[in-house]
């Protein structure tokens, strides 16, 4: 993981106000990151960032929204390798016609070894680390023994 991270960042209608907040309160930290987000949400942070921090000129690559296929082109982004944290603010009380495709997104990411944050304290506590603007060399798990299995009839 290099020192300028590749950071994704959804969030679920009933957070997108909390993920701005958290987003303006870390702008000028975040803006020394590569930001991709779903339809919705990054068009919401690419707005403050316009108005508030122009002077950063942070570029927001915007994905569709997530029920849309937003979220499955995040989760090729972490398959690909693309994606180091991914920050997903998601609403546990409502219920998410896509809740598949979040589901698949965190085993994905679990699966990837990513840093994943899906609250805003779980966020404030990676964003704080030392390792965020630091290089780090994730371990990641060998899945050789379930794609070299021998299936048979």
């Amino acid at each position: 993981m290099l020192k300028k991270k590749t950071i994704g960042l959804i969030a679920h209608d009933a957070c997108k106000k909390d993920m701005v907040d958290w987003v303006a309160y870390n702008a000028k930290r975040l803006a020394a990151h590569n930001l991709i987000c779903t339809g919705t949400t990054g068009g919401l942070i690419q707005d403050y960032y316009n108005k508030k921090h122009p002077e950063l000129k942070v570029e927001v690559k915007r994905l569709k929204s997530g029920p849309l296929g937003g979220d499955q082109q995040m989760g090729a982004l972490i398959a690909g390798d693309q994606i180091q944290i991914l920050v997903f603010f998601t609403d546990p009380m409502t219920m998410q016609p896509h809740d598949v495709d979040v589901k698949a997104l965190i085993r994905l990411s679990t699966i990837e070894n990513i840093v994943v944050a899906c609250t805003r304290a779980s966020a404030d506590f990676i964003i704080s680390s030392n390792l965020f603007d630091s290089e780090y060399k994730a371990i990641k798990k060998s899945h050789d023994d379930y794609t070299h299995r021998n299936i048979s009839d």
